[in-house]
C-alpha cells in the first residue's frame, strides 16, 4: 500500500508540473530513440550485407592475383588446372572492361563487361529471365553473344525482347542471347549491371588475356577449406613459394569480417545514443533537486506527521522512476517509428528486436534510479523542523 500511496504523489507532483516534467523526460526519450533506432539500423544492415554476400553463390571462393615481377597475372589455362572435379566442381576466370554498350538511339556508358565461362553461372547462383547464360560452346567458338543484367535490358531495350537483337559494345556487334533475372547488389557488386560475354571472345575483344580474377565453386560446403588449400598450393608452385603474389578468401572469411565491423559499428552508435541516457539522467537529477528545494515545507509536514526518511525516500525514488519509465516508454514509441521509417528508406530491415526494446528501457529505468537516489536522499534526511523554518 506505501508503494502504491508513493506512486500517486509521485505522478500527482508530475502532473502538477506538465512542461517541466516533459522536459526533464526529453533527453531520457531522445536517448531511448537514438538507441532503438540506431542499433536496429545496424543489425538491418549487417542482416542486409549477410544476405548480399550469401547471394553471391553458394561455396564460393574468390581468388585474387597480384603477381610479381614477369609473372603478374596467371594464363586461361593455369587458372583452369585449379578444377580438378572432386573437391573444386567449378572455376571461371573473369577479365572486366568498360564499355559503352548501344541499340539503336539507347545507350548505357561505362558500363561493365565480364568476360565469364559457362562455370560462372553455377558459381554465382545466376538465374536467366530470359533465353540463356554463356554455353562452353560460345566460349570455344569465340562467339560474339552477351547476355545482359537487368538493368541494362531495361535501359537498352525497355520492355522489348532483347533476346535475339544485335547490340554493340564499343563499336562492335553481338548478339544478345539471354538477360539475367533481377539479383540486386552484393558486396561483389551487383550483375544487374553487367554484361557477360565468353571469355575468349574477351581476350581479343578487350585485347587482354591476363587472368587477375577467379571465381571458384567447392564441391560442397565441407570442402571449402580442402579447396582453398589446394588453391594454395597451387599457386605457390605457379609464383614460386611467394605468398603476397595472390590473396584467397571464402564466404565465411568475408562474413566473418562482415560481422566483426557491423557489430563493432552497432555497439559504437548504441554507445554514442547512450550517452544521450546519460544526459537525461542528468537532467532528471537536476529537476529532482530543485523538487526537494521547492517542497521543503512538505517534507517537514510529512516528517512531523510522523513519515520516516525511508518513506520520503521512496516516494522520491519513484518519482524519478515514473519520469524515467514514462520517458523510456516513449521513446521506444518513438524509436520503433524513426527505425521502422529509415528502414524503408534506406531499404533494409531495420525492425527493432525485443532485446534492444527491453534493453534501452531497461537502461533509461536504472538511469533514473541512479541519478534519482542523491535528491532522495537529501530529502530524506531534511531535519524536519529546519524544514518547516524553510521559506
Amino acid at each position: 500500500m506505501r508503494y502504491v500511496q508513493a506512486l500517486k504523489i509521485a505522478i500527482r507532483s508530475i502532473l502538477s508540473n506538465k512542461l517541466r516534467s516533459f522536459l526533464t523526460m526529453l533527453g531520457i526519450i531522445i536517448g531511448v530513440t537514438a538507441v532503438i533506432a540506431l542499433v536496429s539500423i545496424g543489425q538491418g544492415s549487417t542482416k542486409s550485407v549477410t544476405s548480399q554476400i550469401q547471394s553471391m553463390g553458394s561455396n564460393l571462393i574468390m581468388v585474387s592475383v597480384m603477381g610479381r615481377g614477369s609473372q603478374a597475372s596467371l594464363t586461361y589455362e593455369q587458372a583452369m588446372t585449379l578444377k580438378d572435379g572432386n573437391y573444386i566442381k567449378a572455376v571461371s576466370p573473369v577479365i572486366s572492361s568498360n564499355v559503352t554498350a548501344k541499340y539503336g538511339n539507347n545507350s548505357v556508358d561505362s558500363a561493365m563487361v565480364n568476360g565469364v565461362n559457362s562455370d560462372y553461372q553455377a558459381i554465382r547462383s545466376i538465374q536467366v529471365a530470359e533465353g540463356r547464360f554463356i554455353s562452353p560452346m560460345d566460349d570455344e567458338g569465340r562467339n560474339k553473344v552477351a547476355v545482359l543484367g537487368h538493368n541494362v535490358a531495361t535501359e537498352l531495350f525497355g520492355f522489348t525482347d532483347p533476346v535475339g537483337k544485335t547490340i554493340k559494345l564499343n563499336g562492335q556487334a553481338f548478339t544478345v542471347v539471354g538477360v539475367l533475372a533481377l539479383k540486386g547488389s552484393s558486396i561483389a557488386g551487383s550483375d544487374d549491371d553487367a554484361i557477360f560475354i565468353p571469355i575468349k571472345t574477351m581476350f581479343y575483344f578487350a585485347k587482354n588475356k591476363n587472368i587477375r580474377q577467379i571465381y571458384i565453386g567447392a564441391s560442397n560446403p565441407d570442402t571449402v577449406e580442402i579447396a582453398k588449400n589446394m588453391i594454395n598450393n597451387h599457386l605457390l608452385e605457379v609464383f614460386k613459394g611467394d605468398t603476397s603474389a595472390f590473396t584467397i578468401i571464402d564466404q565465411s572469411q568475408i562474413l566473418s569480417t562482415v560481422n566483426s565491423v557491423t557489430t563493432t559499428l552497432s555497439l559504437l552508435l548504441g554507445g554514442i545514443a547512450g550517452i544521450s541516457l546519460l544526459v537525461g539522467g542528468i537532467g532528471i537529477m537536476n529537476i529532482m533537486l530543485v523538487s526537494v528545494t521547492e517542497r521543503t515545507r512538505e517534507i517537514g509536514i510529512r516528517k512531523a506527521l510522523g513519515a520516516k526518511k525511508r518513506d520520503i525516500l521512496l516516494q522520491f525514488i519513484i518519482e524519478s522512476l515514473t519520469l524515467s519509465g514514462l520517458g523510456g516508454i516513449l521513446g521506444i514509441i518513438a524509436g520503433y517509428i524513426l527505425a521502422v521509417t529509415l528502414g524503408k528508406a534506406m531499404n533494409i530491415d531495420a525492425n527493432p528486436t525485443l532485446s534492444t526494446i527491453l534493453i534501452s528501457f531497461s537502461f533509461s529505468v536504472l538511469v533514473g534510479l541512479f541519478f534519482g537516489v542523491y535528491p532522495a536522499n537529501k530529502a530524506a534526511n531534511l531535519n524536519p523542523i529546519e524544514a518547516l523554518r524553510y521559506e
